[in-house]
């Protein structure tokens, strides 16, 4: 009796076990689908479930809006200018110059005595009135310029303008408020004083106007359309978000499997697949676009008068929206390689370059040290990296090499050996090996998908998968395995 309850206890056993078995495969190969599933590209997706491309439709739809909407961005063009005016009475035009209280320099004798504090003294010309000789007289003994003393002249005054521009296209016309200010500055005492202009310009709706023949349906389809490009940036936001949101979950969930099922972890290389980061730049694009738009639309009734940040928000959320489409040319055979190429390549590209700026950088403060007085391309760091870096393209080389002074023989010499290896060593050396780089990641990527072995555990994994997107095995949903509660690994 003992026995044969051995035996029925022993046969229960083995079909607990049998059982959590056959769970546990069924859960291996529903997980797999499910990954499979979801590294699958729009077409296939649709093909196995009718899930409609939406995200793509939608980036195809932005590449329009988003072009015409900075297209169609309004720029300044005045061309009716006055002064400003206050009760009938133009204001004045003001002149300042900022100069050392007490300077006594003596150039012959080597000496100098200087008082640095700094004062200013002011003179106003009126516009619109005839300089009378007396006033004439006035201004110029109240304008009297100490160049040894001066630092700096600055003119400030205010114009006003109407964009009648837009008359043609059945909108209402422009005020603008010009604030300029123009500085002569002399704080170098080199002999050269630069100049700056500044131009701060505030746009607002004129007073009285009255323009025959105006239609405002114009400025409402503007408007119109710039709705129509914030909903469709919004839904691209949130579809994009929701996708970014699911591959995250998604990563949990397959480090937790693999642990249960296989006693592996995850490598972080696997877990970066799950994070995609053309959503990522697309949704960095609609939201650029949507503040965007949203500037636009106060610019367009007269709110704002941020053009710059305007333009720089349109400008840089065209250019990630056209980049994005290349993940859509990435489903295709030829044009995935390219892409696969610039993915891999892109940490020992970002390693060499790290590598070569050291290099850069040291020939930009040795020339900026050493040739600065000499030579007009080497007097600031900036104006030097943008002379080094035309040289690496091979722009403006002779030019370069012939603008030196030869005042000194050691440093003429200097900057011969300096130019002839930095030449050197960027264009044959420097550039060669970034070359190299991106070319052997072509040719370990071009291999590899001709031998057609698995990059990492995730698509090993994935590759036992054979079942085809049209097999209808992935239109089911996938049911959780209770085998990771009940049967202990």
């Amino acid at each position: 009796m003992d026995e044969a309850g051995r035996t029925v206890a022993y046969a229960s056993v083995n079909t607990m076990d049998g059982h959590c078995l056959n769970w546990d495969q069924a859960a291996v190969e529903g997980f797999r689908w499910k990954l499979k599933y979801f590294f699958m590209n729009p077409c296939e997706k649709y093909r196995v479930r009718g899930r409609k491309p939406w995200k793509l439709a939608l980036q195809i739809l932005k590449i329009a809006i988003t072009t015409i909407q900075y297209m169609n961005l309004p720029n300044i063009t005045v061309g009716n200018h006055a002064y400003d005016k206050n009760e009938g009475i133009y204001a004045p035009l003001s002149v300042c110059q900022d100069f050392y209280r007490n300077a006594s320099i003596s150039s012959e004798n080597e000496t100098f005595d200087i008082d640095t504090k700094i004062e200013t003294e002011c003179a106003k010309v009126y516009p619109g009135q005839p300089p009378a000789e007396d006033r004439l007289e006035e201004f110029l003994k109240n304008l009297t310029l100490n160049f040894k003393r001066l630092l700096s002249v600055n003119i400030n005054f205010t114009l006003k303008a109407i964009n009648l521009r837009t008359v043609e296209h059945h909108e209402l016309p422009d005020c603008y408020n010009f604030i300029v200010m123009i500085t002569f500055d002399n704080r170098a005492h080199s002999g050269q004083i630069k100049l700056n202009l500044k131009n701060d310009v505030d746009m607002y709706q004129c007073r009285d106007w009255n323009v025959i023949g105006m239609s405002g349906r114009n400025i409402q389809y503007t408007l119109f359309f710039d709705c129509i490009t914030t909903v469709v940036c919004l839904a691209s936001l949130i579809l994009c978000s929701r996708s970014i949101i699911s591959g995250i979950q998604l990563q949990f969930e397959c480090m937790h499997f693999f642990w249960t099922f296989l006693g592996k972890n995850v490598p972080w290389s696997d877990r970066m697949e799950f994070v995609n980061g053309w959503y990522i730049l697309i949704t960095v694009s609609d939201t650029l676009t949507i503040v965007g738009t949203i500037l636009k639309i106060a610019i367009q009734t007269k709110n704002l008068t941020s053009y710059d940040v305007c333009s720089f928000l349109l400008g840089t959320a065209t250019l990630f929206t056209w980049v994005g489409v290349i993940r859509y040319l990435g489903y295709f055979r030829k044009y995935n390689i390219l892409i696969l190429t610039l993915r891999a390549a892109f940490p020992n590209v970002v390693r060499f370059c790290c590598c070569a700026s050291m290099i850069y950088l040291g020939y930009c403060f040795c020339g900026w040290i050493v040739l600065g007085p000499y030579h007009e391309k080497f007097r600031t760091i900036n104006t030097v990296s943008e002379c080094l870096f035309s040289l690496i393209n091979g722009d403006d080389m002779f030019t370069t090499f012939k603008n030196m002074q030869q005042r000194s023989s050691l440093v003429w010499l200097f900057s011969r050996l300096y130019l002839y290896s930095f030449v050197s060593i960027f264009i044959y050396t420097v550039l060669s090996l970034f070359i190299t780089v991106i070319t052997d990641t072509y040719e370990t990527i071009k291999k590899r998908q001709q031998s057609g072995v698995p990059e990492s555990e995730l698509h090993a994994f994935l590759a036992d998968c054979k079942d085809l997107p049209d097999s209808g095995m992935f239109k089911q949903e996938n049911v959780p395995s209770p085998c990771l509660s009940c049967c202990p690994r």
